[in-house]
């Protein structure tokens, strides 16, 4: 039988360290040929997360508790090193040492949110923290409709001008995301007072709703771009990476939802 903390670390990183590989190629591809030296960081950190892909699925479920908390350890390690890696970018990006790369400071900025979410996904874990809580539900949420109204915005940015119809579709969802996220912050600013059931129930139900659109917008997105039906300069892999982190965002619903009908 399984340890629930093995189960939940182990899946954290399967999910996160190929989102994190994702990353480093994804920062590869917009930068400048003679950018080499960050080229040669991105090609580094793409082989730090493929391996630790690897090595996660590697494990057993019943590998003892201890080893898996280590294993943590040195993945929180790694993803402390391509924060900071996506950070430098960032800055460099801003302060325009980089004029002609391909990388919007968004994105980048995007990115790194995402490394910092998985370092602390494992260091609460790692402390044995696995039950969610009413305010780590509110601020989980926070989190992810915040990566979704970005993903709409990327999209929107990175399909071709004559797109219209899924340009169109695209800033609606960015419009609907912002105000979800605005939502949520509101309710974020009200605790503790608002950590109640039935106000967390309804948060989730309306988020639900809106993540399965978004989700199905980009499925049909991503089959449309590997079919080569519509003009963008959209990776096919980001097409894909961005929606499985969609369908991540509806698991962590529904998680949040069986824990509160236990509370």
């Amino acid at each position: 039988m399984s340890d629930p903390f093995v189960a939940r670390s182990l899946d954290e990183i399967r999910f996160w360290s190929r989102i994190m590989k994702e990353h480093s190629l994804f920062l590869k591809l917009g930068f400048r040929c003679e950018d080499t030296k960050l080229i040669q960081e991105a090609d580094y950190y793409y082989a730090v997360f493929e391996d630790i892909e690897n090595r996660s699925h590697a494990f057993p479920l019943e590998t003892d508790p201890k080893k898996i908390k280590s294993f943590n350890e040195k993945v929180i390690v790694a993803v402390t090193g391509i924060w900071a890696f996506k950070r430098k970018v960032l800055g460099l990006v801003i302060r325009c040492k980089l004029p002609g790369q391909n990388n919007f400071p968004l994105l980048i900025d995007h990115v790194s949110r995402e490394a910092n979410y998985f370092r602390k996904r494992l260091k609460e874990l790692n402390k044995g923290n696995l039950a969610p809580l009413q305010d780590a539900i509110i601020k989980e949420n926070v989190f992810f409709l915040r990566i979704m109204a970005d993903h709409a915005k990327f999209i929107g940015h990175l399909l071709d001008p004559s797109e219209r119809k899924l340009g169109d579709l695209a800033r609606n969802f960015s419009h609907d995301f912002d105000q979800l996220l605005f939502q949520a912050k509101d309710l974020e600013s009200m605790c503790p007072q608002s950590q109640t059931v039935p106000l967390l129930d309804q948060f989730l139900d309306q988020n639900r709703v809106s993540v399965k659109s978004l989700r199905d917008f980009k499925k049909t997105a991503r089959d449309l771009i590997e079919e080569c039906r519509i003009k963008s300069i959209i990776h096919p892999l980001l097409a894909d990476h961005v929606f499985r982190e969609a369908e991540r965002f509806l698991e962590i619903i529904d998680m949040y939802d069986e824990h509160l009908t236990q509370v």
